[in-house]
């Protein structure tokens, strides 16, 4: 595919999140951590149910674990130099940014396992846009996730498969986090915009339909994955396994008790007014629910799986190249390591 991405706006994306990480990796040390513990950082949104879920179960005590799960991360970005710290060994993430991470700033991790594919998707007002080709219509305003994130590149196949103008869409567009897309959604500041799930599903309650879904454009599209740091895997690979096996355990659940799933992770991603939540400042300080019913209906565009193919990794590591994310592309297997997959 063809991609005509201004070489400013992909060094900038490149140098920040490279910036983040390393500062992240001066100021951690490396401290004793006691069997069985691990600091594990997450995604806030329905791309971790996995997690969720089996702190709810209970599934990794039964293994022995005792995780110390930070849940309040809104992008991939912030949760990649959060990651690069000590204080995190594991991470469930979007992999496009877990590919920047270890391009750009050379953060140690290994994906070894998936958590979902697909997850994204394109939002609008049916009263102001009425197919994908009126995103080019000059009045039309259109919102995006930060370059180098899996929501822009879908942003990118969109213009693409469709043919769109991409000087236009992108002299348009307004980049802001997922959290504060949606706010502007409700604020009537947007006519269209590419979301993560389940953000792009809170839209539909505020009146937004989905456009389009990743499936539509990015058939195999690797959504988010459980990645760990290299020395975790030297050091403890039997803690590894274990983390791969709950993993498998919490997907399989959620496939067989999508309701039930639905409403542990609408407790999990509901904030109660005063706990300090990113996604509750965004939403101007109101206490933030999130509804079963919405996360049902975001989950059920997304495909709960463990399995995660070297070929669709690939993909993504030659997007983000062809987009300038990266400065080379490099093999997949390179941060692949599915050795305890079932």
């Amino acid at each position: 595919m063809r991609r005509h991405r201004t070489a400013a706006a992909a060094a900038l994306s490149a140098l920040f999140l490279a910036a983040l990480v390393l500062s992240g990796i001066s100021l951690f040390r490396q401290k004793p951590r006691p069997h069985g513990r691990i600091g594990m950082a997450v995604e806030f949104n329905s791309h971790s149910a996995a997690a969720h879920v089996a702190r709810d179960l209970g599934l990794y005590a039964e293994r022995g674990l005792d995780p110390s799960i930070h849940d309040s991360y809104v992008s991939g970005m912030a949760l990649a130099s959060a990651l690069a710290g000590n204080d995190f060994q594991a991470a469930y993430m979007c992999m496009v940014p877990a590919i920047n991470a270890r391009a750009n700033a050379g953060l140690p991790i290994k994906i070894v396992a998936g958590t979902h594919k697909y997850g994204y998707a394109l939002v609008a007002n049916p009263r102001t846009v009425g197919s994908v080709e009126d995103l080019c219509l000059g009045r039309i305003r259109v919102g995006c996730v930060r370059e180098g994130s899996p929501t822009d590149m879908l942003m990118n196949r969109v213009i693409d498969e469709y043919r769109l103008d991409r000087r236009t869409i992108l002299g348009k567009v307004r980049r802001m986090d997922a959290p504060r897309l949606a706010l502007a959604v409700r604020a009537g500041q947007l006519d269209a915009a590419f979301l993560p799930e389940h953000w792009a599903a809170m839209t539909e309650d505020f009146g937004f339909r989905v456009l389009l879904d990743a499936r539509e454009v990015w058939p195999g599209m690797q959504g988010s994955v459980l990645v760990v740091k290299e020395d975790l895997l030297r050091e403890d690979p039997d803690l590894v396994r274990k983390l791969v096996v709950v993993n498998e355990e919490a997907t399989r659940w959620i496939n067989a008790h999508p309701l039930e799933a639905a409403a542990v992770l609408s407790r999990a991603l509901s904030v109660a007014s005063g706990d300090a939540s990113p996604a509750e400042a965004f939403m101007a300080g109101a206490p933030l629910d999130i509804r079963t019913e919405t996360v049902a209906r975001s989950m059920r565009r997304l495909e709960y799986s463990s399995a995660v193919s070297e070929d669709d990794v690939q993909e993504a590591i030659d997007c983000a190249f062809a987009l300038g994310y990266i400065r080379k592309p490099f093999p997949a297997g390179e941060m692949l390591d599915t050795r305890f997959m079932e």
